[in-house]
């Protein structure tokens, strides 16, 4: 019952096949390439729509989302006044993330101020500060401090 070893050679080879076998197939399941910016530009994608990021907010998204959701899909003016009078912490963010994607609607793209509104507003979760604080007899805690990733999209209304 004495098995048959393999050289290392022959392990080698069998690794390498099955690795191409395993790209391979994991072709066939891949996406359609991203388009880059230039392609998006040449095909007119983004033209109909105001957009603004911000990164790295010093606000979880949770807190961000509560007032977004209070947004969505409102028309511009009506927005404003939603986030002016919001007594929430992501409201002054959000505001200027409003202006922001006003302006690059209206300046670069042409739209219509009067017919603008909110057609996205999400808010994604961001790096995590840790930070440490003293606790009883010499222990530590740990305190997540988070930030968030808020996008607002405005379009035309038809």
């Amino acid at each position: 019952m004495a098995k048959k070893k393999e050289t290392a050679a022959e392990l080698l080879d069998t690794q390498a096949e099955a690795k191409k076998e395993y790209y391979k197939a994991r072709r066939k399941f891949q996406k359609a390439p991203l388009l880059t910016k230039k392609e998006k530009k040449a095909l007119g994608i983004g033209r109909d729509e105001g957009r603004a990021c911000a990164k790295y907010v010093r606000i979880s998204a949770s807190k961000a989302k509560l007032v977004l959701d209070l947004i969505r899909g409102k028309g511009l003016e009506e927005a404003y006044a939603i986030v002016k009078y919001t007594p929430r912490a992501a409201s002054e963010y959000i505001l200027k993330l409003l202006q922001s994607a006003e302006a690059n609607a209206v300046n670069n793209f042409e739209l219509d101020k009067e017919k603008l509104f909110v057609a996205e507003a999400y808010a994604g979760q961001g790096t995590t500060m840790k930070r440490l604080m003293a606790n009883a007899r010499g222990s530590a805690s740990r305190i997540r401090k988070r930030t968030s990733h808020i996008t607002v999209v405005l379009k035309e209304r038809a």
